[in-house]
This record gives C-alpha cells, sequence and structure tokens, in this order.
C-alpha cells in the first residue's frame, strides 16, 4: 500500500514516502514521511498500532512523520513496544527525535541493520539490502521461505497411506508407516518445492549491484525513479535514479513487475512510465493509496489496483487531492487519464485471474 509516493518535498496529489507491506495479520511501515499518520488514517486500513518500522535512510522527507506518529501512539495509551529499524546512525537520529516526541507511554526499541543483516520470520526473512545513496541508507528485500510442493493423493493412497493424520504429516516434511508397514517418504509424493514471493524496496538509491543482486527474480521491485533521463546527471549528482536506469536494472533482474516512486515535483507519473516502459513493460508508477496484490507465483502475477487503499467513505465521491480521482467501482481510484496502459489490462494481471489472499501489498 503506498501512503507517499512523492520524493523530496509533497505535491497536491503525492506525500512523502511511506509503504505499507500487509502479509497476513503484519503490518509493515517502511520509511515515515511527514503527514504518514494522516495518510493511513484516510486508508482503508487506519492507524493502526504498528510493531515495527522500517527506515531507509535519515533524510527529513523518509523520517519527518515519525515522532508526531510516536506522539499519537502514546496519546492514544500505548503500552506495547515500537521497534524501529534502520542503517547506522539510527541512534544518533533518536538522539535528535527525543526532544520533539517527549515523553512516551510505550518503550522503544532501536535496531541498527547493515547489508547483509537478516530478520527471521514466520515463514520469511526480511534482508538488509546494499544500496547506492549520499548517506547511510539501506534497502529491504522480504524472502518468503519455499513452499511443499504439491501432495499426490493418488500417490500416497498408492503407497498404502489412508487418509487423515498421515498425509498432514507427509505435507509438513515428516516420514510416516503405512499400516502395512511400508515407510513412505515424502519425497514420494510430494510435487516440487515451490518458492514463495519476493519483494525489494530499495529507497532513495542510484542503479546498485546489491539492489540487482537482491531483486534477481523477484516478484516486485519497488525503486527510486526521482528523476527522467533529460536530468541523468542530476541523477547521479544527488544520488537517484531515473525511469530508465531503473528499468535496465529491472530487466537485467528479470523481475515481474517494476514499481517506481519518489517522483520530482516536477513530473505527474505518465512520462515517468513512458520512459521506463520503453524498456521495460512491467513498469507502474503508482499514486497514493494505490495498491499492488502480490499472489503467490503460481497464482498469477502482481497487480496494480488504483485507489485500492482508500476508505470507503472517499470512494464515495467526497475525496480530495491526492485520491487519484475517485473511481468506477468498489476499489476507486481512476489514475491520471492520460496513463499509458500496458497490454489493455491491469498490468501483471493474468486473465481472469485473482490475488492471493493475505498477500503483501
Amino acid at each position: 500500500m503506498f501512503l507517499g509516493t512523492a520524493g523530496s518535498v509533497p505535491t497536491a496529489r503525492r506525500a512523502p514516502p511511506a509503504l505499507l507491506l500487509r502479509r497476513g495479520g503484519e503490518r509493515l511501515l517502511f520509511d515515515c514521511g511527514e503527514g504518514t499518520q494522516r495518510q493511513m488514517l484516510r486508508s482503508s486500513v487506519g492507524l493502526v498500532d504498528l510493531d515495527e518500522v522500517f527506515l531507509t535512510h535519515f533524510h527529513a522527507d523518509h523520517t519527518l512523520g515519525l515522532p508526531g506518529m510516536m506522539k499519537t501512539f502514546a496519546l492514544r495509551g500505548r503500552d506495547a513496544t515500537l521497534t524501529v529499524y534502520g542503517p547506522p546512525g539510527l541512534e544518533e537520529l533518536f538522539g535528535s527525535l527525543r526532544a520533539i516526541f517527549g515523553r512516551l507511554t510505550y518503550p522503544y526499541r532501536l535496531v541498527e541493520l547493515r547489508p547483509g543483516d537478516e530478520l527471521s520470520r514466520d515463514g520469511y526473512v526480511l534482508r538488509a539490502v546494499r544500496v547506492d545513496h549520499r548517506s547511510s541508507a539501506i534497502g529491504y528485500a522480504l524472502v518468503e521461505d519455499q513452499r511443499p510442493g504439491r501432495f499426490d493423493v493418488e500417490a500416497a493412497t498408492a503407497l498404502g497411506v489412508p487418509p487423515g493424520p498421515l498425509f498432514g504429516a507427509l505435507q509438513r516434511g515428516e516420514d510416516v508407516t503405512a499400516p502395512d508397514g511400508r515407510t513412505v517418504r515424502p519425497e514420494q509424493v510430494l510435487g516440487a518445492a515451490r518458492s514463495g514471493r519476493r519483494i525489494v524496496l530499495t529507497g532513495d538509491t542510484r542503479p546498485a549491484a546489491g539492489v540487482l543482486e537482491a531483486a534477481r527474480g523477484a516478484d516486485v521491485l519497488v525503486h527510486d525513479a526521482t528523476f527522467g533521463d533529460e536530468e541523468a546527471a542530476r541523477a547521479e549528482e544527488t544520488a537517484h535514479a531515473t525511469a530508465r536506469e531503473a528499468a535496465e536494472l529491472a530487466r537485467a533482474a528479470g523481475v515481474r513487475m517494476l514499481v517506481l516512486t519518489h517522483l520530482s515535483n516536477r513530473y505527474f507519473g505518465p512520462e515517468i512510465a513512458r520512459e521506463a516502459r520503453a524498456v521495460f513493460p512491467e513498469t507502474v508508477v503508482p499514486k497514493d493509496f494505490d495498491i499492488i496484490d502480490v499472489p503467490l507465483p503460481e497464482r498469477g502475477g502482481p497487480e496494480l489496483v488504483k485507489g485500492g487503499a482508500l476508505a470507503r467513505r472517499e470512494e464515495a465521491g467526497t475525496v480530495g487531492e491526492g485520491s487519484g480521482g475517485g473511481g468506477g467501482g468498489p476499489r476507486g481510484g481512476g489514475g491520471d487519464p492520460d496513463d499509458p496502459p500496458v497490454g489493455g489490462d491491469r498490468v501483471g494481471a493474468p486473465s481472469g485471474g485473482g490475488a492471493a489472499p493475505d498477500g503483501p501489498r
């Protein structure tokens, strides 16, 4: 869910950087630009009591919303610990922020990460990625564990395994003993292991070898595209990327979808999309409150849902600036009227396909 897609300064339609990734019941916030808590309040998720915030770096456009949000949590009487992750320098940043958010009703924990560090979670790892920016900075890669292959009921039955608990044990990767005394191994009844999803978020960066490596075969790469190609010299000077450069990296990495954010206020979006799609057609440039649904790989490709994160009261037509213009359906969001289409369908969406429930967004 894209809560802020602008670079450096907000515009009437784009807030500073913030992205909420939803996986099952988890809500992971990446960067927290000015006004992020208000963007969450406007969204269908609301301002939930986040457990974790992940900062890519400490420039103001990525962090100014954090002290205000932390104070709001305190004013609501929160008591659960908040964990904030970021590159080296996080402790120093909070030395300054404490004067802003003051006394809190809950503890917080700071965790500094370096490229290659991993956070092991239930079903996935979150890996810090080496990027190329002017300050201490990292990206993040969410990489799900491999899943067992499909269970072959007929093969299990033929080997003498009755339906019931033994089926479950085989699916969990355990050997079982059939009633006739034969040992049946999981590889006899399970297909090839199935890959999980991979989502890479770069934050601000030049095209970087670390990002290329992390993004190989990724379902979604969310990449800095602050500038168009006519400002390539400026992009290099400020350690950002152009749309074309991001598209070239996505093509080299073989990603399924490239998502471009952190747009300079000189751009509206369609021109950035056109530049990137000339190199890598499966590119989208989301607006605030757009969603990317990421189903399991065998269920289809990632799908852009315009305005999908808007609260229903805004979808009804009372939306202010930043909404993407309302919409013609329950998930709203018309986007830019001149946004160039890709193949006439929603980008990356299989014909008649749908997203997996509780997929990362």
